[in-house]
């Protein structure tokens, strides 16, 4: 008999919910066969069966499991009536927000001492926070100083009477106001925003002539369309921004707090914000640096249909090292503040172009004008190498010999 439970896949995930089975209670299936879809915060994922047999199921739909629940047994009808009933535990109940992720592995795993370094204990002391109750952000799940900050962040907000205002509505307004549960990937969003805001951030902004980048894009565009590619400015804008980090290496970084350090990295995985139907995520296209304008056209094609498909996996969602945010494509047309990514370093910020007057050897004309914001630490780099970085990207982009070398 095998037994189907909740793993630890990482990424801070502790819990899932049980979206739908795809069999029932007491049929028979094949091993690999996709019996169940579970959701976390991050991507839903069919949970395939580990062995052919009779299923028993363990957590009934909407309802949510943590990590190590059993979900489901299967075996022969025998071994399933001499299972132990207590090992099919009894999740929570709570409501489905849209999506899934889980996998069939082994037992439940012992509970864990906290890893964390003597002064983000003490500091979890003075600020009066469990270590039990923290999902660590760092390396193999490590405790960081601003998880427990942002854990103490969260209490002292809670503990303030402000929050009382929703009960005063609600009584002021009877039936005008409704409570809406937030989904497991709002949640999360709310997570990383809080963690993002206590980076010490800063925003340079600058616009850029985009002349050249729209027409050979759109000289390029029949060719891809052949190849089943849609090809958009975002992979030219990829391969620039990918350039100007080679030169300014210190926004393709971490910044590890405990030990005051940059943690510079040597590849460039490079992702890209995306609406999904339960909320914003980011997609990460690895090795970018490795691949072609058609290639990144085609993966990024590919990765928003699996978001809009709610298959996407974690794998295809982390490790970035930097991120690309494109409020353009949502019609936003001018500048913004983007959120850093935690726990990058910076975030470029694109618009839409449009159509406006630019100077070209001394003379005003008509140009394409693309406008940009990068937010970044403060900690790691200051505002003149921001603006250094900055202009390697914008001489990359106005660099018609450079875009049609990429392809």
């Amino acid at each position: 008999m095998k037994e189907i439970r909740f793993v630890d896949v990482g990424e801070g995930i502790t819990e899932g919910h049980i979206r739908k089975w795809l069999v029932k209670d007491g049929d028979q299936v094949k091993e690999d066969q996709s019996v169940v879809q579970v959701e976390t915060d991050k991507a839903v994922v069919n949970v395939p069966a580990p062995i052919s047999g009779t299923l028993k199921i363990a957590a009934q739909e909407n309802t949510t499991v943590h990590v190590g629940d059993l979900v489901a047994q299967i075996g022969t009808p025998d071994e399933l009536k001499a299972a132990p009933a207590q090992q099919a535990a009894q999740p929570t109940a709570k409501p489905v927000q849209k999506q899934a992720i889980a996998q069939p592995q082994k037992a439940v795993p012992p509970a864990k001492e906290p890893m964390a370094t003597p002064s983000v204990r003490k500091l979890a002391h003075d600020l009066n926070v469990d270590l039990s109750k923290i999902s660590g952000t760092g390396p193999n799940g490590r405790i960081l100083e601003n998880d427990i900050r942002g854990m103490a962040h969260g209490a002292e907000l809670q503990s303030r009477p402000l929050p009382k205002f929703s009960e005063e509505l609600e009584q002021q307004h009877g039936g005008e106001v409704a409570r809406e549960p937030m989904s497991m990937t709002r949640k999360a969003i709310a997570k990383n925003m809080e963690l993002s805001w206590t980076i010490p951030r800063a925003v340079h902004m600058d616009m850029l002539d985009a002349t050249q980048l729209v027409g050979i894009v759109a000289a390029k565009k029949p060719d891809a369309e052949k190849q089943g590619v849609k090809l958009t400015f975002l992979p030219y804008i990829t391969k620039a921004v990918i350039q100007a980090l080679k030169e300014n290496p210190h926004f393709n970084a971490s910044y590890d707090h405990e030990k005051q350090e940059i943690i510079v990295k040597k590849y460039y995985n490079i992702g890209f914000a995306a609406e999904a139907k339960d909320g914003l995520k980011v997609v990460v296209i690895k090795n970018a640096d490795k691949k072609g304008v058609m290639d990144i056209a085609n993966e990024v094609q590919e990765l928003h249909k699996k978001i809009l498909d709610e298959t996407i996996t974690i794998d295809e969602m982390r490790d970035s090292t930097f991120t690309i945010t494109n409020i353009g494509s949502l019609g936003g047309g001018f500048l913004s503040v983007p959120m850093i990514n935690y726990p990058e370093v910076a975030i470029l910020g694109i618009h839409m172009i449009k159509d406006m007057p630019v100077v070209k050897g001394g003379a005003v004309t008509a140009g394409k004008v693309l406008p940009i914001s990068l937010s970044f630490d403060h900690r790691v780099v200051d505002g003149a190498e921001a603006v250094k970085f900055a202009n390697a990207i914008m001489k990359y982009l106005e660099d018609g010999d450079f875009l049609k070398k990429l392809g």
